[in-house]
């Protein structure tokens, strides 16, 4: 059972284990969590921007997902690769 509680700024990667809506896997960046509109048991209602492969929001959605199924990221991978890109390289001294 997953404890971690969806909150705003989260970067969430959403796939068909977070509702059949995700045929093509989305990352989002939470805005708030819908706590006022009813859902079943283990669904919420999220505001989320959607972000592009770049990390940039391209759009803002409000999306009904389990919240079991969700996976959580630190940041989009292409944010995490440009930042490593642009890190200093270390000399290797044989």
């Amino acid at each position: 059972m997953n404890q971690r509680q969806i909150r705003s700024g989260d970067i969430l990667y959403l796939t068909r284990s977070a509702s059949p809506q995700f045929v093509r896997p989305i990352f989002v960046r939470v805005i708030r969590v819908l706590t006022d509109w009813h859902t079943y048991h283990g669904w919420c209602w999220v505001d989320v921007y959607q972000l592009d492969a770049r990390g940039d929001a391209v759009d803002r959605r409000s999306l009904y997902v389990w919240c079991e199924g969700v996976r959580w990221r630190t940041a989009a991978p292409v944010l995490a690769a440009r930042a490593r890109r642009s890190a200093p390289r270390q000399e290797v001294s044989a």
